[in-house]
């Protein structure tokens, strides 16, 4: 019997501009942050805080996400390569094998450094603002996994981020990789993000929890980085180092992001456990 499988041959570009190419990816990322911008904006209002300091968020977390996922992915991933060419780290340009240069955009952004530059940037932004850290935290957190689901369907018009061979009737033939159906582990990625965004936002809703206290920062990267782990073992090896290796790269770093997101957890439900003795 023939197998069905869906066949992924999208084109990563939307335009071609004199060689300056408009992607999905990009369009996506953006996308994402704002609407992330847009419902953070009501959550501002509901818990009361500065319209003003709520403008000045986007310009923060759109430096600490993008600049740590740019440091994230040249350090952690390809640190070999960046620290002969560092004018490449920031620049959009590569050089090909022939010795020149060409526009690139940022190809290659590393989640884990993004969510460290965004924290980052959040600890600079309460200062400025006289915001409670964990606050913060808190509300950023209600809305990022939602940035997530778009950043992963960014990654799927890219065909980047691969999973291994699969004979299920979902599975993607990635053909700008090769003829071979495989899970699509960035839709995966991108519905466990939505999941979890609905989960998390329908806790604050319900005012279950009150945010301020690191509730909803734990909750939610504990979850996230619990579904990257788990995810990863059907991941194709970003890179060549990661072969052979019990966990990948991306597993190692989701590991204490896991234990800081327990952390808050517990003492969250231990300290209303206690409220309610």
């Amino acid at each position: 019997m023939t197998q069905l499988y869906i066949n992924w041959d999208a084109s990563p570009e939307i335009v071609n501009i004199s060689g300056f190419p408009l992607k999905y990816y990009g369009l996506l990322f953006c996308i994402g942050l704002i609407l992330c911008y847009q419902l953070s904006a009501k959550i501002y209002k509901k818990e009361k805080l500065s319209f003003k300091a709520h403008e000045a968020l986007f310009g923060y977390a759109f430096i600490g996400i993008l600049a740590g996922a740019r440091l994230g992915h040249c350090f952690f991933y390809d640190f070999d390569y960046y620290s002969q060419h560092p004018l490449e780290i920031f620049l959009t340009i590569q050089m090909g094998p022939d010795g020149s240069y060409h526009f690139s955009g940022y190809a290659g952004l590393a989640s884990h450094g993004g969510v460290i530059g965004l924290i980052i940037m959040m600890i600079l932004y309460a200062r400025k603002y006289s915001i409670s850290l964990l606050r913060i935290f808190d509300v950023i957190a209600i809305v990022a996994p939602l940035g997530g689901v778009f950043i992963r369907l960014g990654n799927l018009m890219n065909s980047e981020i691969i999973g291994t061979p699969s004979n299920l009737p979902w599975a993607f033939i990635f053909r700008h990789v090769d003829d071979v159906p495989r899970h699509p582990a960035q839709l995966y990625e991108a519905i466990s993000y939505f999941i979890i965004f609905f989960l998390v936002y329908y806790i604050y809703k319900k005012d279950i929890i009150k945010p301020g206290k690191g509730f909803y920062f734990g909750i939610n990267i504990c979850l996230i980085f619990i579904m990257r782990i788990a995810i990863e073992f059907i991941k194709v090896d970003q890179v060549n180092f990661e072969k052979g290796m019990t966990l990948n790269m991306g597993q190692i770093l989701s590991i204490p992001f896991i234990f800081l997101g327990l952390y808050f957890i517990i003492k969250n439900l231990m300290d209303r456990k206690k409220l309610q003795a």
